[in-house]
């Protein structure tokens, strides 16, 4: 797939790897619309982006809320046109430290499964039926190595990251052949701000680098037609754009 021209819409876009990934798109001349619930920062990326001469846009909408889903979409549609590429990777821990399952509270569950599962499936339920319509287009998940092994704490991001997992292998089965394709691309430990709230005692110098699994996350997209739909995917495995 050549990305140039196409129209990308990356959740959780103001910093971590969906600021990388935003970036890297721009650059590589998609025209990019970044969302997050930080809108100071957003905007800043989009902004510094635009400075170079590149296509790329700031909307601000929190993706746990049923409310700004058609919102989010009729924005992001306005500014670059029909979507081709949607990343979903805005995703939140709930609380931290990260407590047991014992000690997780009923609501900080649903507000987990709010951003990480039901807001990506909302978010694609808008635009994958207009993909299938014009016979092409990708989703992709970002998901987690806690989706496949049970780590202590980490139970209410593992289970909607374990679903947003099957999620997109169910969109795959029943959206085959329509010329829309669906990948879990799980990114590896990373050093962000989520990673250090989670593990605040991690070495930095252990973890990737987000611009690094960006790079890699491109070289996926642009041969996304010769990659079966519905794959989990790790990072470290794919080949870099």
């Amino acid at each position: 797939m050549k990305l140039a021209g196409k129209a990308v819409l990356v959740t959780g876009a103001s910093r971590g790897l969906g600021e990388a990934l935003m970036k890297r798109l721009a650059r590589k001349g998609a025209r990019v619309v970044g969302v997050s619930r930080h809108p100071q920062e957003m905007e800043a990326v989009a902004a510094a982006l635009r400075a170079e001469g590149h296509v790329a846009h700031a909307l601000s909408y929190d993706v746990g809320d049923k409310e700004a889903i058609y919102p989010l979409v009729g924005a992001a549609s306005a500014l670059v046109g029909p979507l081709d590429i949607l990343v979903h990777n805005a995703s939140t821990l709930g609380p931290t430290p990260l407590p047991l399952l014992l000690d997780t509270a009923c609501e900080d569950l649903s507000q987990v499964l709010e951003v990480n599962l039901v807001g990506p499936f909302r978010l694609t339920k808008a635009v994958a039926g207009a993909m299938a319509m014009r016979g092409s287009g990708v989703v992709v998940h970002i998901t987690s190595d806690a989706a496949v092994s049970a780590y202590p704490r980490w139970g209410a991001y593992a289970v909607s990251k374990l679903a947003l997992e099957h999620l997109g292998r169910i969109w795959a089965a029943e959206l085959e052949g329509t010329g829309v394709r669906f990948f879990n691309v799980d990114p590896g430990e990373m050093d962000t701000k989520m990673h250090a709230d989670a593990l605040p005692d991690a070495d930095p110098a252990t973890l990737s680098r987000p611009d690094d699994v960006a790079a890699r996350l491109l070289g996926l997209l642009e041969r996304a037609e010769a990659v079966a739909s519905g794959s989990r995917l790790e990072a470290a495995r794919l080949e870099a754009a």
